[in-house]
């Protein structure tokens, strides 16, 4: 992170999302601006707003307003797609359940993933098999989350064909082999202020870093913000939830990832730029995604 980093900034991609995939606008003069501005703000602060994503406001206001009504629900009506094992780890969760640096974070959430197919990755994926648990209410939940997902894989690529630019690789370096079939992830976050003293900690979800290549995160203010990954070029961002109001929270984080197969390592423009040498050993992405699931639980 710069040192002089001060405020989150803010980025028209409308040029972007417009253009990005017309090779005749190559060398157009607002794309490129949106290329420049996504390195500066993914090198000084590693999180930026975006307006012009191309995704209408109300949508991204019902997508929270069905979490929250979700949320609202008895308890007995959420644990009927309850969390487990059993499921791929795909479903709900109840407060405190998920852990980050052994404490357990104060939100409830629904977990979805891609739908894996068994046998798919062999063995690297099977923990995490099977489909996503839609709730029965609210009744439009399913076909509207499908939709947005749909939406925050397009608006995803094109902010990845971006950062390729902005990184002084090809347009499309972040696809074939490393992104070319990406793996979602979508969480649906609810942060409670009425939590028993007993079992509260302090935070909504503890400090840490994501992992994968881009987090599109809708909140209650209407905000979308952006992380990325590179051999220390562009470095993620340590942050953490706090709830500080007195109003129940919604988050709906959407990550954006490599294959779930793809082995992960700084490219090669990257590692050019920063003395030749990879400064990260290689990763498979499904064992590290598996690795987490894993571990990331009390159920």
């Amino acid at each position: 992170m710069g040192s002089d980093f001060k405020s989150i900034p803010l980025i028209d991609i409308g040029p972007l999302v417009e253009k990005i995939d017309d090779p005749s606008m190559a060398n157009d003069k607002d794309l490129l601006q949106v290329v420049r501005l996504l390195d500066d703000a993914c090198k000084e602060a590693g999180f930026f707003y975006v307006k012009g994503h191309g995704i209408d406001e109300s949508l991204m206001r019902e997508v929270r307003n069905v979490t929250r009504e979700f949320f609202q629900l008895p308890y007995e009506e959420k644990l009927k797609i309850k969390m487990t094992p059993q499921s791929g780890y795909r479903g709900y969760q109840r407060i405190g359940e998920n852990i980050t640096k052994g404490k357990p974070d104060m939100h409830e959430a629904i977990d979805c993933y891609t739908p894996i197919r068994p046998g798919k990755y062999g063995d690297l994926a099977k923990p995490m098999e099977g489909s996503n648990l839609w709730p029965k209410y609210p009744s439009n939940f399913e076909v509207l989350l499908e939709n947005y997902i749909k939406l925050c894989r397009d608006i995803s690529r094109k902010i990845m064909r971006g950062i390729a630019l902005a990184l002084g690789g090809a347009i499309d370096a972040f696809e074939g082999d490393t992104a070319g079939d990406p793996f979602w992830v979508l969480r649906l976050i609810g942060y409670p202020v009425d939590i028993p003293e007993e079992q509260r900690t302090d935070t909504g979800c503890g400090a840490h870093t994501d992992y994968g290549l881009l987090t599109l995160v809708n909140q209650d203010d209407d905000i979308c913000a952006l992380e990325v990954w590179t051999n220390g070029i562009y470095q993620p961002t340590l942050h953490r939830v706090v709830n500080n109001s007195q109003h129940y929270r919604v988050s709906v984080a959407f990550f954006y990832e490599s294959n779930f197969d793809a082995a992960v390592e700084p490219v090669e423009f990257c590692r050019e730029k920063t003395g030749g040498a990879a400064k990260y050993e290689k990763v498979v992405y499904g064992e590290h995604l598996v690795q987490k699931v894993l571990t990331n639980f009390v159920m």
